[in-house]
């Protein structure tokens, strides 16, 4: 049957030579030829698939001008297999008009392949203008191709051709005309959902442009590939990389010459690395499959190297109130450095792990009084390839560069290559080098690298801003300048080379139903009252025990209050009473007595200022705490709580503990008459013995001058 000739499925695109470079080396197919056209090849299995315009028969010559119809031919590519060996891929999936190009599946049971939408009918029909390109699929059952299905979307309204099938089967990429892109033909793909292909997606500016993008590839390292005729290119159809990466396409790179040149160039498809592997080309009067190898690996992205940088800027919480007229913050950064300051800036001598704390100290004594946090900080080198070499060299002078530094964890280096941008590469992990004239270049690295865990092989790269300079004077002048630079410092919790494991962290548990405290000490057995701990303990201080059951530990505390200030006077008092181990620390309240009485006080005012009047007669505001109180024993009919009185130092001590004493009774007299019994009541006046600020001036005074209520247990 004479076949049908409509058009060629090649979509020709537009090239000046810039050079052929040492990137890659390519030869000719060994199955391609001048008498028809070859392209767009895909693996499969020891060979390759393409399309041809190679017809079998008496009609088995057509021309390239002519075009011709193409059908889809299979070719060893082990050994020396000659042109003659290619032949039909498969009967069952050939058809009267275009078929090819395709794209298989990982298992290589499944095929994708372009073709017209209609194969059989009249003539009129199957030239018609509607009878557009599609998508259509196929299945490998007992060594055929059966099963035929055609892509959802095809229509007769625009081409869809060019398939790619993702190496995870998850994604087809094809071109299409259909109306709304951003050019003549535009690549999109679909997602695989629920046993079918979705919506199809135009894959955005950044791939598309307002001319002709088709033919694409991606590789199981994710590597993007595909063709177009966009302003920009050496001529024709260029192929051209991409990668998606941080959320969107990365701006397409044109493949260096030879694999892009003048004439057109496209249908490209390579291994994992791209060591080698195939494109077409029309350079060579015909259409032609082409076999490359990478010589030396192309730059296709930027990627400066990281210097380590071990300065960091320390900054504390600032959700703790402190004086710092008699305090300060302290930082030890376990390195055998400190600072003070709310914020610091520090440099630690290298990769390491750093038991960073920061305290409240006493400016005068050094004293710790409140730890604030604690932290073990873990400082890596970044991950990455890694040049090791001056910044600054002199012109024919031989410098070494070297990779050892490369710190790529869960992978094995298996090769070094290096480009230093002079026109000259090399291999190895170490290379001596010197630049025959002065400028700046940019050196690279390439490893090629396979991982531990899964042995799948990858890549990676890495460039260094090198200066040549003409003399010693020249580079002396260039190094005086940059040792005028300032450090760069990085917030400790933004930098990705620090890992921060937190031992303990007081704002973390003032997020919660907290106090301070001041603790007497720490142990992993239970003390009894009469431990000599306590014994110059001043009776005013009721000693408080909590237990951690996570660590195993019990601690003794005095006070409990609502500001970390509020324990300084007493802290002051201990530590000149010989208690060398208080230390002022946060403790979180589960008993839910305790809770709902601090969240009493965080509430109401306790200052005695509002409590009485002159002649000792309680006010409205003393009234308001009171009866909340009183709800309290009521709620809990097993609490006891013990009202205590506090006066600031202005007067005679002895009539501010009796004014105290008699208050404190006027108290515990009023929740007793409120039906409170009066062995859950106990009350104290403690005068000007507990401050909780320095007296100094009269808003310090007011706070000392309060009422307190305490569980008693």
């Amino acid at each position: 049957m004479k076949r049908i000739v409509l058009f060629n499925i090649i979509l020709l695109l537009p090239v000046l030579i810039l050079g052929q470079t040492e990137t890659y080396t390519i030869e000719k197919t060994k199955f391609s030829s001048k008498n028809y056209n070859e392209y767009s090849p895909s693996f499969y299995n020891d060979g390759l698939v393409f399309s041809t315009n190679k017809q079998k028969g008496i009609f088995s010559y057509s021309s390239p001008e002519s075009g011709g119809l193409y059908n889809i031919y299979k070719a060893d590519t082990v050994g020396n297999i000659g042109r003659h060996k290619a032949k039909l891929f498969s009967k069952e999936i050939t058809t009267r008009m275009n078929d090819g190009p395709v794209s298989f599946n990982a298992g290589r049971d499944t095929i994708y392949f372009t073709r017209n939408r209609l194969v059989d009918g009249k003539i009129n029909e199957l030239s018609s203008p509607w009878n557009k390109l599609g998508i259509f699929s196929a299945s490998l059952v007992n060594g055929k191709w059966t099963n035929i299905k055609e892509f959802r979307y095809n229509n007769e309204w625009y081409n869809i051709s060019t398939p790619c099938l993702s190496p995870d089967g998850k994604r087809l990429f094809f071109a299409s005309d259909m109306p709304n892109g951003f050019g003549g033909s535009d690549l999109y793909y679909s997602l695989w959902k629920n046993g079918y292909w979705d919506e199809p997606v135009n894959m955005g500016p950044v791939i598309n442009s307002e001319k002709n993008e088709a033919y694409p590839f991606i590789n199981p390292a994710g590597e993007f590939f595909f063709s177009s005729d966009r302003p920009g290119g050496l001529g024709g159809k260029d192929i051209y990389y991409s990668r998606f990466e941080n959320g969107s396409w990365k701006n397409p790179v044109a493949l260096n010459p030879p694999i892009n040149s003048e004439f057109e160039d496209f249908g490209f498809i390579s291994d994992t690395l791209m060591n080698s592997g195939y494109f077409s080309s029309n350079r060579d009067k015909s259409i032609d499959i082409y076999h490359f190898f990478t010589e030396y690996p192309q730059l296709f992205y930027v990627n400066y190297q990281r210097e380590p940088n071990y300065c960091y800027i320390f900054k504390e919480p600032g959700i703790i109130e402190v004086d710092t007229i008699g305090l300060e913050f302290n930082w030890n950064f376990g390195d055998g450095k400190i600072a003070s300051g709310g914020k610091v800036s520090h440099c630690f001598p290298g990769p390491g792990e750093y038991g960073t704390e920061l305290n409240v100290v006493e400016r005068v004594t050094g004293r710790v009084f409140f730890r604030v946090f604690d932290y073990q900080l873990k400082i890596t080198e970044p991950v990455q390839a890694y040049i090791t070499s001056p910044d600054l060299v002199i012109k024919d002078k031989e410098i070494e560069f070297s990779a050892v530094k490369s710190n790529l964890p869960g992978y094995t280096i298996e090769q070094y290559t290096w480009n230093f941008d002079d026109g000259t590469h090399a291999h190895g992990e170490t290379q001596n080098h010197k630049f025959a004239e002065e400028g700046d270049y940019n050196v690279s690295l390439f490893l090629n690298i396979r991982s531990d865990s899964t042995g799948k092989a990858s890549k990676t790269s890495i460039s260094k801003k090198i200066r040549v300079v003409n003399n010693l004077l020249e580079k002396e002048y260039f190094l005086a300048d940059a040792d005028r630079q300032n450090i760069q410092y990085t917030n400790v919790e933004d930098s990705e080379e620090t890992e921060i494991t937190e031992q303990y962290s007081a704002p973390k548990k003032l997020t919660q139903d907290a106090v301070f405290c001041l603790e007497l000490i720490s142990s992993k057995v239970q003390l009894n009252s009469n431990s000599s701990v306590f014994r110059k303990l001043p009776d005013k201080y009721l000693v408080k025990e909590w237990y951690n059951e996570q660590d195993d530990i019990y601690s003794y505390t005095i006070e409990q209050q609502l500001k970390l200030m509020s324990l300084y006077p007493a802290f002051r008092e201990l530590r000149n009473l010989d208690f060398k181990s208080v230390e002022a620390k946060v403790f979180v309240l589960t008993d839910p007595e305790e809770k709902e009485l601090f969240n009493l006080l965080r509430t109401y005012d306790t200052s005695t200022d509002n409590y009485f009047d002159l002649y000792d007669r309680l006010s409205t505001n003393a009234y308001i705490m009171l009866d909340q109180i009183v709800k309290f024993y009521n709620k809990y009919p097993t609490a006891k709580l013990e009202v205590g009185y506090h006066t600031d130092n202005m007067g005679y001590a002895s009539r501010n503990l009796s004014l105290s004493q008699k208050r404190a009774k006027i108290l515990a007299d009023y929740l007793i008459n409120r039906g409170i019994e009066s062995h859950r009541v106990s009350y104290r006046g403690y005068g000007e013995t507990k401050p909780i600020a320095p007296n100094t001036y009269e808003l310090d005074r007011k706070q000392n001058r309060r009422v307190e209520f305490i569980i008693v247990k």
